[in-house]
């Protein structure tokens, strides 16, 4: 039967007319903007609903009594559906071309901005960190990129760069999406308060201290200390001496205080001119009214313009341009900033600012506009100028155009629509405030990619090469792919090949020649690129649509499961339900599109052409239906066997018989977490903040999202806030788990343990209430209390917590009973099929030949987890190969650049004597993470037998 299906959708022959790229497109996220999701209408369109209106009986039904021939019209309309989108074809795969900077030899380029970081004078290291945070970029660890992103704000000097932070660290978070937050609320951090970013000055210590707004400070903006507000007004009339004459107005002054304004004002009324001998002046050609102008005489004396309405201080600004006012200038420019707090402000008071070339007032509103990113940039006339060079030019003139702004802005865009114009003239401007190599690379080599994916390959493949001319050899990847998408295949493949040959090879060189040759060639090309770069998605996925071009599903599936072990992406799980379905596993197809979802829910399925959701409503219509509690069981049964895509899958269908419930969707945002999908995880996270109805709840909310972006106090003030509102469950877990992260120490753990009890007291699941009996467990453990510990994890397993098999095994293994240890992760391993982990685990409770059996099979299952690498390097070492052992360790630096490798080759390479090695690792390993106890030691000591070491 299925061999029928698979033939009947081959010879409909459609697949010709799919021109779209979902499954293979440069940037998976992508999505084709088709007519209803579909390709226009069109032939694919009338069979969906054709399939809506009659579903395919699945093969349960099938067990029941009914007409073969009905039967078999049901599949072939399945069928003529599918092949109406067209099934996936090598010929149109294409890896991805990542769009961050990314070094030929990354740990060097790691060891060199370590070094010039910390030789770099401290009003540097604001840049210094935004290079890093550039590097960063392109790791799948979130939190080192926010990390460096604080650190560039917390050593900001001028206002710009702090209100462009502030704001980028914000969006980082997402925060205009949750309800209730405007754009200019105080978050109660120093790091993002919108006040604080408008005081100028240099002070790293604040990392910690609240904000002026929560301090209770006066919040009024000056770029001085502190302003004179002097009350001494002095208004008899026998202390003015001269006049101002505006139309029909005497304005009376005291010519002293008005020359005390400017050095003009000086000239003016003390000079050679006619004017200084007068005692009325004609100051009507001025562009200031009478009643500006008794302000002006007032400022005079007070020094303040607080009592002032805001059109008055708009003319005093006005004169203080004119006639070089400095001081006034600057009391205006910030009493005029502290005026704006939103939207309709700032478009009020942005013009005045620009022609006024008042620094504070346009920093203040453009704080509003960035803090209001991505939907900010939908009003024409902030995008306009943003996005033209007349835009660039007026914000430089006022100190506020820089690569920073536009590298901010460039990157909202391409994460709001990546090809649209909006986003190539933001790169366009970035580029033209590139000053630094590693800065045109950026922009340069981003331009490329939005080109490449707008189809514009002669423009792509300039910008490529602008960035290879500026340093960036990676756009070479660029180069070719545009060379080959203008039918230059051969010209493509000579790049490439020559860039093999000039340089370390690399998974990701050889997989891009593998683009442009064809049979065996191509065949090892992939090969070679899996085995230098495991972690690469594109082979995976043409081994798995050439096995189904041949007919042979069951490989083509077994091929797409490995990378989808360790890493889940929408494109393979897309792959993987094509698949199911030609084989009639509609459940399974189901459960794949369900996940896809919940890590992309606008994802466009089959070339683009179909809605995912569509998908699962044309599905769900040949499975079985199931109820919320149905769903609730499911979702047990998929978590006791570590099932997390499965469990993903039911959340999603739980959430779509009930979307308001903002407990499934932090279940979904954990469930997230653990597979690795932060972005999916904290868009989760704050839909169920948004969904939440009670206040304790929202808090709990909050703080988890304060947590996984790094401010940890604020995460435990939250925490205690609800439990002050009502004792709950996650409230106290939250509370437990980040103290247990921050304070390891014993009295904290003991705390943490009251906190925990305290938590499973309240109500709860057993799914949330195992996982904290296996977290109190752990902490027992920590204060030696093995006893308490094995009760936790048995109770943890007795409500199918089954990754309590691995803190049992732990407890066995420090009681000396080996075996035990040994089994229990047996245990594990026979409920959580092809669980790295697992083996990983178990491999420290058996000899050395079952460990090595284990830790193989680790990395099998997934080649991210580094400890196996470290170990099959110790043993090495502890063999006396020490080339091997350093070769093992390189290998996975190479497309896992971790701190623990680093640390552990510095290591090696110190007791082989090669010191330079050494030290280049340990300043790589710190540029990661320039805390690191164990390195800084290592670093120390490697640096002084250096100095010690006589001159060759």
């Amino acid at each position: 039967m299925h061999h029928n299906i698979f033939s009947t959708m081959r010879s409909l022959n459609m697949m010709e007319g799919c021109k779209g790229t979902q499954v293979y497109a440069l940037n998976p996220s992508g999505t084709t903007t088709t007519t209803n999701g579909f390709g226009g209408g069109g032939v694919g369109e009338k069979f969906l609903q054709n399939l809506l209106a009659n579903p395919v009986r699945s093969r349960s039904d099938r067990n029941f009594p009914a007409s073969q021939s009905k039967d078999e019209v049901n599949m072939g309309v399945l069928a003529e559906a599918l092949a109406s989108y067209g099934l996936p074809k090598t010929d149109l795969l294409e890896p991805q071309i990542e769009f961050c900077l990314k070094p030929m030899n990354f740990v060097e380029t790691l060891a060199d901005v370590y070094c010039r970081m910390e030789g770099c004078a401290q009003f540097g290291k604001s840049k210094m960190y935004l290079e890093q945070c550039a590097i960063f970029r392109g790791l799948p660890d979130p939190k080192l990129f926010r990390k460096c992103l604080l650190s560039a704000r917390l050593h900001a000097v001028d206002v710009h760069t702090k209100v462009v932070l502030s704001a980028w660290l914000r969006f980082e978070r997402r925060e205009d999406e949750l309800i209730g937050v405007s754009a200019m609320d105080c978050c109660g951090r120093s790091m993002e308060c919108p006040g604080s970013a408008l005081v100028t000055g240099y002070n790293p210590e604040s990392a910690t201290d609240p904000c002026i707004c929560h301090r209770g400070e006066d919040t009024e903006i000056n770029m001085d200390e502190e302003c004179s507000t002097s009350s001494s007004h002095g208004n008899e009339e026998e202390d003015f001496d001269m006049s101002f004459c505006i139309g029909d107005d005497e304005v009376r002054c005291r010519r002293f205080n008005i020359a005390s304004l400017s050095r003009p004002f000086e000239v003016l009324l003390y000079g050679s001119f006619m004017d200084s001998r007068r005692e009325k002046i004609n100051f009507s050609n001025n562009g200031i009214s009478a009643n500006g102008m008794k302000a002006a005489e007032m400022f005079s004396r007070t020094k303040s313009v607080d009592s002032f309405n805001p059109d008055i201080v708009l003319e005093l600004l006005s004169l203080a341009n004119k006639f070089c006012c400095d001081e006034m200038k600057s009391v205006c420019d910030a009493y005029l900033a502290s005026l704006v707090f939103d939207m309709d402000s700032a478009m009020l008071l942005f013009e005045y600012g620009l022609e006024e070339n008042a620094y504070l007032l346009v920093a203040a509103c453009l704080q509003v506009f960035l803090r209001e990113l991505p939907n900010s940039m939908h009003n024409p006339n902030v995008s306009r100028l943003f996005c033209s060079s007349e835009g660039k030019d007026r914000l430089s003139y006022a100190g506020h155009a820089s690569f920073l702004l536009y590298y901010f802005l460039s990157q909202a865009a391409m994460e709001d629509d990546l090809k649209s114009n909006t986003t190539v003239m933001l790169l366009e401007r970035m580029g033209e405030c590139a000053s630094e190599g590693w800065q045109k690379q950026l922009a340069f080599h981003q331009l490329g990619c939005v080109m490449l994916e707008r189809k514009e390959y002669k423009d792509a493949q300039k910008w490529f090469e602008a960035a290879v001319e500026a340093g960036h050899v990676y756009s070479l990847v660029g180069i070719a792919r545009s060379k080959y998408k203008r039918g230059h295949m051969y010209k493509a493949y000579k790049l490439m090949d020559s860039l093999i040959s000039d340089y370390t090879p690399s998974g990701w060189m050889y997989q891009e020649r593998s683009m442009y040759c064809q049979g065996k060639e191509k065949t090892m090309d992939l090969s070679t690129a899996s085995e230098l770069d495991p972690t690469l998605s594109y082979p995976y996925k043409y081994r798995a649509v050439s096995k189904v071009e041949e007919n042979r599903l069951g490989p083509a599936i077994s091929e797409i499961n490995k990378v989808l072990g360790f890493k889940i992406s929408p494109d393979c799980l897309e792959l993987r339900a094509w698949f199911l379905i030609v084989l009639e596993e509609y459940e399974g197809a189901l459960r794949d599109v369900r996940a896809l979802l919940t890590l992309d829910p606008h994802y466009m399925m089959f070339h683009g052409k179909l809605q995912g959701e569509h998908l699962v409503e044309l599905l769900s219509r040949n499975v079985q239906p199931c109820s919320q509690a149905d769903c609730w069981m499911q979702l047990y049964d998929r978590w006791s066997s570590v099932d997390d895509i499965g469990s993903l899958a039911v959340v999603h269908h739980m959430l779509a018989n009930d979307p308001g419930k903002s407990l499934l969707r932090f279940r979904q945002s954990l469930l997230l977490l653990r597979l690795n999908s932060h972005k999916a995880a904290m868009r989760s996270l704050r839909e169920a903040r948004n969904q939440a109805t009670s206040e304790h709840e929202r808090l709990v909310y909050e703080g988890w999202i304060l947590y996984d972006t790094g401010y940890r106090e604020e995460a435990i003030a939250k925490a205690e806030e609800s439990i002050s509102n009502q004792r709950s469950f996650e409230a106290f877990f939250l509370k437990a788990y980040v103290l247990s992260e921050t304070s390891p120490d014993s009295e904290s753990s003991l705390y943490v343990i009251q906190l925990l009890e305290e938590a499973l007291r309240c109500p709860s699941d057993g799914l949330r209430k195992g996982q904290a009996l296996s977290n109190l467990a752990s902490v027992y453990v920590d204060v030696d209390n093995l006893d308490n510990a094995i009760d936790c994890y048995t109770n943890a397993l007795n409500i199918k917590h089954t990754r309590a098999h691995q803190g049992l095994a732990r407890v066995y293994h420090l009681k000396d009973q080996r075996k035990l240890a040994y089994d229990e992760m047996t245990k594990l391993i026979e409920k959580a099929k092809s669980n790295a982990s697992a083996y990983e685990k178990r491999s420290e409770y058996c000899d050395r030949e079952m460990a090595k059996s284990d830790l193989n099979m680790a990395t099998k299952l997934d080649p991210l987890r580094t400890y196996p690498y470290r170990y099959k390097a110790a043993v090495l070492m502890d063999d006396h190969k020490e080339a091997e052992a350093i070769a093992e360790l390189t290998k996975v630096i190479s497309f896992k650049p971790d701190l623990q490798l680093l640390h552990l080759r510095a290591a090696f390479h110190d007791s082989m004597g090669d010191l330079t090695s050494a030290i280049r690792d340990c300043e790589a390993a710190l540029c990661l993470d320039s805390s690191h106890a164990d390195t800084l030691d290592l670093y120390q000591k490697v640096q002084q037998r250096a100095k010690e070491q006589p001159p060759t």
